[in-house]
């Protein structure tokens, strides 16, 4: 087998250890996805470039946001993803007191 195969079984193998950490990468990328559609229904704007030009392609928004973290929690260690982990909670906390303040500033 070549060494690329190799790591792919290797991933599946360890997806038991690691569930956790996999599981809240991919659920976390899609928490921001919702925020980010909400944001944007509501009237707000998105400040990432890239997100801005994906929002107006909700198909490839979805892909992007669903797919590459699915394949990225396939292939990445469980260990190596608590950064992301951390890096996602913080957006997702920014995007909610956002949120909450600006829906305070409307009513």
């Amino acid at each position: 087998m070549t060494g690329l195969t190799v790591n792919l079984w290797g991933s599946t193998a360890t997806f038991r250890q690691c569930r956790g950490e996999k599981i809240s990468f991919v659920l976390l990328n899609q928490v921001d996805l919702l925020l980010t559609v909400l944001a944007v229904a509501l009237g707000l704007w998105e400040i990432n470039p890239v997100m801005n030009y994906l929002i107006a392609m909700p198909v490839l928004l979805v892909i992007v946001k669903t797919v590459i973290p699915l394949l990225i929690a396939w292939l990445v260690p469980g260990r190596l993803l608590l950064p992301a982990i951390g890096l996602l909670s913080g957006v997702i906390l920014w995007n909610i007191t956002e949120l909450v303040h600006f829906l305070g500033q409307t009513m």
